[in-house]
């Protein structure tokens, strides 16, 4: 029986919390499985469809798992400037984590460089078994599993930026496109003079609010 694995990810154009990784495992018969209780995309269903679904995905899945990656992380990697080695290559370092966790004889996942090529590389360098690794743009919406997967990472991250507004405040959804979450960072800077650990530091609306800032103070 081939066992057949999904993985994509959550939150990585957030300027808070973290990025979530996501895999799942199944076989043929929790395809499709997932294919009759309409799993898709997570971006193409509502919050309370999602949540619905990955209570449903956990079941028919034989295995699944997830990884954050801390604003911190994220900081540090974006930070290094070392060419294929910032976000891209950190958010590799997970799918491959998750992979070998689940132990795939097929693989299927969404990339997040330019080069899908780059991308199966990467992950195969890091594994101690040998799977072949399907990378599409947009996977999510033409294979089930790995919109599974999806579905698992937006929940767990909308669950813990739920946790976040509880301890720091409402900020939004966290996305620089809302302007909650920039009015947030403003009011941060303006008082504190800085920025709690959920925030990606590293990101250019974060350095602009900054500079802004810094450019108002000294006139």
């Amino acid at each position: 029986m081939s066992l057949l694995a999904g993985l994509d990810e959550a939150g990585r154009g957030s300027v808070i919390g973290p990025l979530v990784v996501s895999g799942v495992l199944t076989d043929q018969t929790g395809i499709k499985e997932l294919r009759r209780i309409g799993v898709k995309d997570s971006k193409l269903l509502s919050a309370k469809k999602r949540e619905k679904l990955a209570e449903e995905i956990k079941i028919i899945v034989l295995q699944y798992a997830s990884i954050e990656l801390s604003p911190v992380q994220i900081d540090k990697a974006v930070a290094s400037g070392v060419k294929y080695r910032r976000l891209n290559y950190l958010e590799l370092e997970a799918m491959a984590e998750i992979a070998q966790m689940l132990r795939p004889s097929y693989l299927f996942i969404d990339p997040c460089d330019v080069s899908p090529q780059r991308c199966v590389n990467e992950i195969c360098a890091k594994l101690l078994f040998h799977v072949d690794v399907i990378c599409e743009f947009h996977a999510d919406r033409t294979y089930p599993l790995v919109g599974a997967a999806s579905i698992i990472a937006k929940v767990q991250r909308d669950k813990t930026i739920s946790e976040l507004r509880g301890t720091f405040g409402d900020f939004g959804s966290g996305y620089p496109s809302d302007k909650k979450t920039v009015l947030y960072l403003e009011n941060s800077l303006r008082q504190n003079g800085e920025l709690p650990q959920i925030v990606r530091s590293s990101w250019l609306t974060v350095k602009r609010l900054r500079a802004t800032i810094q450019f108002l103070q000294q006139t």
